[in-house]
């Protein structure tokens, strides 16, 4: 990403609705996994540290952050979010099945060989492990935001789930979230592109009111989500295993 996104990322992702609703989303996710305190986790593409806060929050004790960027990596260190090193998604520094759980939250989209990225993660997973895997849906949605990330694409389900499967990991769960959003996200990325509007980020067009009603909004989208399994959405969320 751009060194202008990270800085919007990292003034945003404390409370933020879009950063604070999907670490909800994961921690509900997580939650219904078990997993001890001590329990190796990977989190590939930390970013300026929304996941690493919330796996903190959760308690666990044996985090381990990768991201490309030193931008990335300075962040994180600056917000005591834990330890983050340098890395590609393409060729983990780990060795095979070093975790128990792999977080690879909008990361695959910005890299050209997405299924080297998946047989990473499979590698990198212990047998029985589990993957959380969310990606950008529909290219008519896209948008400032992905170009600003640096996006190579987005998503349709059935295409991430053909990938994940190529992969050799079982796909335990599946949805579209962010549907609610859906019609007014696609209206406002049209409306951004035709009036040529410049923007550092996405995140910056908030502000406290809206925070509030987006976040309880999105909420109530990612609770029902998974249970609703709506066609369509602004992100696709995947829970996966890898079998053994």
């Amino acid at each position: 990403m751009r060194a202008t996104t990270y800085a919007a990322e990292a003034q945003a992702e404390a409370n933020h609705w879009w950063f604070v609703g999907r670490r909800r989303m994961f921690a509900r996710m997580i939650g219904e996994m078990a997993l001890p305190p001590s329990a190796s986790i990977l989190d590939v593409g930390t970013s300026t540290g929304t996941n690493l806060r919330m796996l903190m929050e959760l308690g666990f004790t044996n985090v381990q952050g990768l991201d490309l960027s030193p931008e990335a990596q300075r962040y994180c260190a600056e917000k005591g979010l834990g330890n983050v090193q340098l890395g590609s998604i393409l060729d983990l520094p780990f060795d095979d099945r070093a975790f128990d759980l792999v977080l690879a939250t909008d990361v695959i989209e910005h890299v050209d060989e997405d299924d080297v990225a998946l047989d990473e993660l499979h590698r990198v997973l212990k047998p029985g492990g589990r993957a959380i895997i969310t990606v950008p849906a529909f290219m008519s949605l896209w948008g400032p935001q992905d170009v600003a990330s640096e996006h190579r694409r987005r998503y349709r389900q059935r295409e991430l789930l053909a990938r994940i499967g190529a992969a050799g990991l079982t796909v335990v769960d599946s949805y579209y979230f962010n549907y609610l959003l859906f019609g007014p996200i696609f209206v406002a990325r049209k409306l951004l592109h035709l009036f040529r509007v410049p923007v550092r980020s996405e995140n910056d067009l908030n502000f406290g009111l809206m925070n509030t009603v987006l976040r309880e909004v999105f909420d109530l989208d990612t609770r029902s989500a998974a249970r609703l399994q709506p066609p369509f959405g602004v992100s696709i969320a995947a829970v996966c295993r890898r079998p053994g």
